[in-house]
């Protein structure tokens, strides 16, 4: 006979249809009154919920499997759950199953949210995933009492997540147990949490281990220079026998890189104009689009987002790509970890030494690289900006340079144009990025002009360019280069006196008694030696690194180059602005302020295949202008030049340069 419940508890929270018949069954077992005959464990507030304590107890089957695991998603998670069967109490009963096939180190939020599982043919009827398990869990209707798992390890591969559910799951009542655990009801709880967090720390140890194993052998597979995933843009795939005979009896194989003909040489031509021409990825873009046959476009992994046509992303995606100076890199992106976010330059796996032709010469990618942070977010030409407010355009627009090495950007005050440095413009929230600059900076742009006018005339197409030069060289303090020379030689020699030393020592030991007191001393003083030649190696980086951030002095056949130029009386400052924007660009023309100087360094380049742009842009120039006056080389000793005023109520706090002079 079923007892009498109050009434309100009839009304309020009615049993579940499904539920009447365990109901009654369970009544019988558990008196309503007199001893229980349960453990002190059991009836604590430590024990397990009264549902458990009864007869039939319902039970959900939670399952994982990860694809990548080398294993048979179907045969796993039936193995799960004939181990979880076999575990469970006579009376316990699987009444709902909820599985998924995914990596078991996801976080707990992004769990449950795949379609994996239906790729293969899962006999198990599937009620949902972890997610669909801790949403019903946590709902007073729920159709399961308790949780069985075949091992923690299948609920996640990590102690943080695992305990997450745990917690989850424990909040609701419904206790989680796991096949290769005892299952207790009226013992102590504590041995059992004892023993779980022992084989959550194995499993996540077993994980860690593994990819750390994993991961040492992609990046040797990395230094000895074989390729992982898709040949970058420009680069096919050069097949090679395994080296390993077991896998290669298998048919595994290894790739390296190798030159894609036309895409090969798309790569270069992108490279070349990047770097001698200064463009940006929009220009370099539309060139490339000129003529596809000749630069065919990239295809991206999807056919379906291919656009057929280069874009500036594909562009950047070129220029950034490392492994087109001739190394194999790996680890430029936290494609799992990170979602693909890119990683530090100092995380990538480098080659040891070139593996594949290289289609950027090294020194001219880490040119660009160091360039980029400089022009970023800069685009080409002077055309007026697309702000509606926009009235004018600046000739030297990104071509001139505060001391503190940002771009000075245009601005147009009293009717007349400057070149203006303001921090505190774009730089809100790091009031200590420019910690001790000058409120604001500006510089005339026709004082600017006139000083790169005089440096033109003078220098690029004056009949005394070559003496100019000549005395330019001579000039030059290489004090400081000599020193590195004096410096490496003497290291040279240390480094050849350790070997020698290190190489006598040897022959000692090798006749000597390994346990004999000499031996041993022997065996110090070479560890000494050795730590000696490794400071001295360390130091010839050291100058090697300083060589290579100096610049080098112009050669014979450098300076012949101007020969090529012709003799020219520029008048700049009469020259129409696209002219002077054409040939600003390809000299590559970069003003530079010094800080607290009344000088300012103007900087050009002459590639060597495009001397004839530069002649012809001169030429354009000079026919352009009607009028004949003084040239600036002419008027080199006139009075001095305010280059650099505050107009108006910003004249505070600016910095004054007088009569730059030019470089």
């Amino acid at each position: 006979m079923t007892p009498d419940r109050p009434p309100d508890e009839v009304t309020v929270n009615p049993p579940a249809p499904a539920l009447t018949r365990r109901a009654a069954s369970l009544s019988a077992t558990v008196p309503v009154s007199g001893p229980s005959g349960l453990s002190d464990y059991a009836v604590s507030p430590l024990g397990m919920p009264v549902a458990l304590l009864r007869d039939e107890v319902r039970v959900a089957f939670l399952g994982r499997t990860s694809t990548e695991d080398q294993q048979d998603p179907r045969q796993s998670l039936l193995r799960q759950l004939g181990n979880s069967k076999t575990a469970i109490p006579e009376s316990w009963v699987i009444v709902v199953h909820f599985y998924d096939v995914e990596s078991g180190r996801l976080e707990v939020e992004e769990r449950g949210q795949g379609s994996d599982y239906e790729r293969f043919d899962i006999p198990i009827a599937r009620d949902g995933g972890i997610a669909d398990l801790l949403a019903e869990a946590a709902h007073p209707g729920r159709r399961f009492d308790v949780v069985i798992c075949e091992s923690v390890s299948r609920v996640a591969r990590r102690t943080y997540e695992g305990l997450s559910i745990e917690r989850e799951l424990e909040r609701a009542e419904v206790p989680l147990f796991a096949a290769n655990e005892p299952i207790t009801l009226t013992g102590s709880r504590a041995q059992r949490i004892l023993q779980r967090r022992i084989n959550q720390s194995v499993a996540e140890y077993e994980v860690l281990n593994t990819l750390e194993q994993s991961w040492g052998g992609l990046c040797t597979h990395v230094r000895e220079g074989w390729n992982i995933g898709k040949p970058p843009y420009g680069y096919k795939a050069k097949t090679f026998r395994h080296p390993n005979p077991t896998k290669a009896a298998k048919g595994q194989t290894k790739t390296r890189l190798e030159p894609d003909s036309v895409r090969g040489e798309t790569v270069t031509q992108i490279a070349l104009w990047r770097y001698h021409e200064g463009l940006g990825y929009d220009t370099i873009a539309e060139r490339l689009n000129a003529d596809p046959s000749k630069y065919p476009p990239p295809e991206p992994p999807g056919k379906k987002r291919a656009r057929g046509a280069w874009g500036k992303t594909s562009v950047y995606e070129v220029l950034k790509n490392p492994k087109y100076t001739g190394y194999q890199v790996f680890n430029r992106r936290a494609s799992r970890s990170r979602h693909g976010k890119v990683n530090d330059p100092v995380k990538w796996v480098w080659s040891t030494e070139p593996a594949h032709e290289p289609l950027i010469p090294k020194w001219m990618y880490d040119e660009m690289t160091a360039r980029r942070q400089a022009k970023r977010g800069s685009r080409d030409g002077n055309d007026q900006n697309t702000h509606p407010e926009t009235r004018r355009t600046y000739v030297l627009r990104g071509m001139v340079f505060c001391e503190c090495g940002r771009r000075m950007f245009g601005n147009h005050r009293h009717n007349a144009a400057y070149y203006m440095c303001w921090p505190r413009n774009n730089n809100r929230g790091r009031p200590d990025k420019y910690a001790g600059h000058p409120k604001a900076v500006y510089i005339r742009e026709d004082a600017v002009l006139d000083a790169v006018s005089r440096f033109f005339a003078d220098r690029v197409f004056g009949p005394h360019r070559h003496e100019i030069l000549a005395a330019d060289v001579a000039g030059i303090d290489d004090r400081a280069t000599r020193e590195r020379h004096a410096e490496r030689e003497r290291l040279q020699r240390v480094i050849a006196d350790v070997a020698r030393r290190q190489n006598s020592i040897l022959r000692q030991a090798q006749d000597g008694d390994p346990d004999d007191p000499f031996t041993k001393a022997l065996r110090g003083t070479y560890n000494d030696l050795d730590a000696e030649k490794a400071a001295a190696l360390a130091a010839i980086a050291q100058l090697d690194a300083a060589d290579e951030t100096e610049p080098g002095r112009p050669s014979t056949a450098d300076m012949d180059l101007l020969d090529a130029l012709p003799y020219l009386a520029l008048n700049l400052a009469e020259a129409p602005e696209p002219l002077l924007r054409k040939l600003f660009e390809i000299t590559q023309l970069a003003v530079h302020l010094h800080d607290d100087s009344d000088h300012v360094t103007i900087t050009i380049k002459l590639p060597a295949d495009q001397l004839p742009d530069i002649a012809d842009a001169a030429e354009r120039i000079t026919n352009t202008v009607i009028t004949t006056q003084e040239t600036p080389a002419q008027t080199a000793d006139a009075a001095c030049v305010d280059a650099v005023r505050a107009p108006g109520p910003a004249r505070a706090g600016c910095t004054r340069i007088r009569d730059p002079l030019s470089r």
